[in-house]
């Protein structure tokens, strides 16, 4: 909902288990985004972040409970809809604030029950679609999601051999993931939830999937759902984010090559069903990740 307050334009953004297949697939039964709030770690992120949030409130309805978020109207700021390529110096602006982010909390710990990195890696599992079915749930995504998995294995038959077990058993990645460093994930680094203000701030909206986890996941995040709007390559983008990194005081050696290659293998785990229903080169770029990914696995 919009709102003038005072002469202050604001957006009300009501948040439920009820409404929210992404909530329901992350487990996320009072809202990760409140419990931000409440925390304090919305107020504790580095300057070069806009939450855009001032307010937080939980309360009851009819369909059960329900959490709010009152929030600066940011929209002139955002990036707009659609598939045209970021101007680079944003994206480099974006990368440059994600690694400042990540490195303000080096070595966090989670101690307000933020979303496990299990769950995290599992959120787009293809149980989604039978769990969304049997609800009677009409949102499109988790059926994509389920068609894609089934395609798996005759679309990229040496993925699925990586990924489909781990979807069943996912310690051997979490072993090697979470022995390289971790720190605070904030949130959905997709282009259609940023914005940079007039100041240079990157405006982060939809913070709904909070938590410990390794740096380099928001990255692979970041490259596999805004492909079609990178204005340089993957590879490029890797090199922009670990340069702003050291920038930013944060040694990448020697945990580097290990950790980017999980995560990219992390973000096959997350999205490989999208990648089989995209185009022949996008999918083989992921493939050749998910098998560099799969020589850490113990």
């Amino acid at each position: 909902e919009r709102v003038v307050i005072d002469g202050e334009r604001y957006v009300l953004k009501h948040i439920s288990f009820t409404d929210d297949w992404l909530m329901r697939a992350s487990s996320d039964l009072t809202g990760r985004e409140v419990i931000l709030w409440e925390s304090g770690l919305l107020h504790s992120l580095p300057p070069s972040i806009d939450h855009a949030t001032v307010g937080a409130a939980r309360y009851d309805s009819p369909d059960g409970p329900r959490a709010a978020l009152l929030m600066n109207d940011v929209g002139p700021w955002l990036v707009p809809e659609g598939d045209a390529k970021l101007p680079l110096e944003q994206h480099l602006h974006f990368l440059d604030h994600m690694a400042e982010l990540h490195a303000w909390f080096w070595e966090w710990t989670d101690t307000v029950g933020l979303m496990p990195l299990a769950k995290r890696y599992l959120l787009l599992h293809p149980d989604v679609e039978l769990s969304e079915a049997a609800l009677g749930s009409e949102e499109p995504i988790p059926k994509l999601i389920g068609e894609g998995w089934r395609l798996l294995p005759n679309r990229a038959p040496r993925t699925a051999k990586i990924v489909l077990p781990l979807l069943t058993d996912l310690r051997p990645f979490l072993k090697a993931v979470e022995a390289t460093p971790q720190t605070l994930l904030i949130g959905d680094w997709k282009a259609t939830n940023l914005g940079t203000e007039p100041d240079g701030r990157t405006i982060l909206l939809d913070r709904a999937f909070p938590g410990v986890g390794p740096a380099c996941s928001e990255l692979a995040w970041y490259l596999a759902i805004n492909t079609d709007r990178l204005p340089h390559s993957k590879e490029d983008t890797i090199e922009a984010y670990r340069i702003s990194l050291e920038r930013h005081g944060i040694r990448t050696e020697p945990w580097w090559e290990t950790q980017l290659s999980l995560a990219l293998l992390g973000a096959v785990i997350q999205f490989g069903w999208q990648k089989v229903l995209g185009g022949d080169k996008e999918l083989g770029w992921w493939e050749e990740m998910a098998n560099r990914g799969a020589r850490y696995l113990t």
